[in-house]
């Protein structure tokens, strides 16, 4: 690959500059993944209600979620990237990806540069691609992909990141891409997001994980974050009980220790039972993992839901004691 042909620009998320030293500070947690976004000077052509990069938002350009992510040169990043692999301070790369005409012709780019340099394990999230576009990205080295769904349900989806929210995505579409890519990548190599907190309930949350396990999709979960200039500014982070809920019935049904349908809920579509014993629920539980960041291999993404002073929705480290017990209350089952 020509270095002539990369993208002159690429935005990088806070921590992982930290990390990779092209900014100074110190980082309660670092990630162990560096994450990438692709740079555009304009928005995203989506309109995606929660997004700072949506088109119609009013938010700032470096912002993603709560993460600022400044724009460096291509080319030191890279270079960092490299050395950052021989030392093996990093264990992934993430690139990121806006939707603009020509953001596959910078993944794959970027993709290609990546692994001719170092070997790092290299995970992409975009929009969807039809199938010879995945080819090309698992060619060029990449082993995970991500197509966020987002939205538990097709009328919540379509409210907030297809049709009616003027985006071009569709819940059909989406879920199609999911199911090609698990035919390109394989079982367990394909990534979807899922934001609790844009009004679905828990019963449709966990349908959709338990689809998305089903598919041989691996659901990571994330907390809804108002952020300002976004279209859903003024809505409410989720309730952390509920976010708690939804976190031990995604860990049980990924590891296959129980199924959506063998769950109880009430009326109002809250978890009641896990359709686990109590002495099973306390195993897992204990061991802090439904508390964990899911995502990739090596990913953390420290505090990209949450402030550090708390409350945490995702924890990017072992939990101390105290947590493990306060999360345990919180799952009021």
């Amino acid at each position: 690959m020509i270095k002539d042909e990369l993208p002159e620009k690429v935005r990088v998320s806070v921590g992982s500059a930290t990390v990779l030293g092209l900014i100074g500070g110190r980082l309660d947690a670092a990630p162990t993944t560096i994450y990438m976004l692709t740079y555009y000077p304009g928005k995203c052509s989506a309109d995606c209600g929660f997004c700072p990069q949506a088109k119609t938002s009013s938010s700032r350009a470096d912002m993603l979620s709560r993460v600022t992510w400044p724009a460096f040169k291509a080319e030191d990043v890279l270079s960092k990237i490299e050395q950052a692999a021989e030392e093996k301070t990093i264990r992934r790369v993430c690139i990121q990806a806006l939707n603009y005409p020509t953001v596959f012709d910078n993944i794959i780019k970027l993709a290609g540069e990546i692994r001719l340099r170092s070997k790092v394990p290299l995970s992409v999230s975009c929009s969807p691609l039809n199938r010879k576009q995945m080819e090309k990205l698992k060619e060029a080295g990449v082993d995970r992909i991500s197509i966020a769904l987002d939205a538990a349900t097709e009328e919540i989806f379509d409210r907030v990141k297809g049709a009616s929210a003027k985006s071009p995505y569709t819940w059909e579409n989406q879920r199609r891409a999911l199911k090609e890519a698990v035919e390109v990548f394989g079982e367990g190599f394909v990534y979807t997001h899922l934001i609790v907190g844009l009004g679905e309930t828990e019963k449709e949350m966990t349908e959709t994980i338990q689809w998305c396990v089903d598919s041989g999709v691996y659901p990571s979960l994330f907390a809804f974050t108002p952020i300002l200039g976004t279209k859903l500014e003024n809505r409410l982070s989720p309730n952390v009980q509920t976010y708690r809920r939804v976190q031990v019935a995604r860990h049980l049904i990924i590891h296959m220790r129980t199924r959506f349908e063998k769950m109880k809920f009430d009326a109002d579509g809250r978890l009641l039972d896990f359709g686990v014993s109590k002495e099973e629920l306390k195993q897992v539980v204990d061991t802090g993992a439904p508390w964990l960041t899911s995502g990739c291999p090596g990913c953390n993404r420290p505090y990209y839901n949450e402030k550090p002073s708390g409350p945490l929705y995702n924890y990017p480290r072992p939990l101390t004691p105290n947590e493990l017990s306060d999360n345990e209350r919180q799952l009021e089952i």
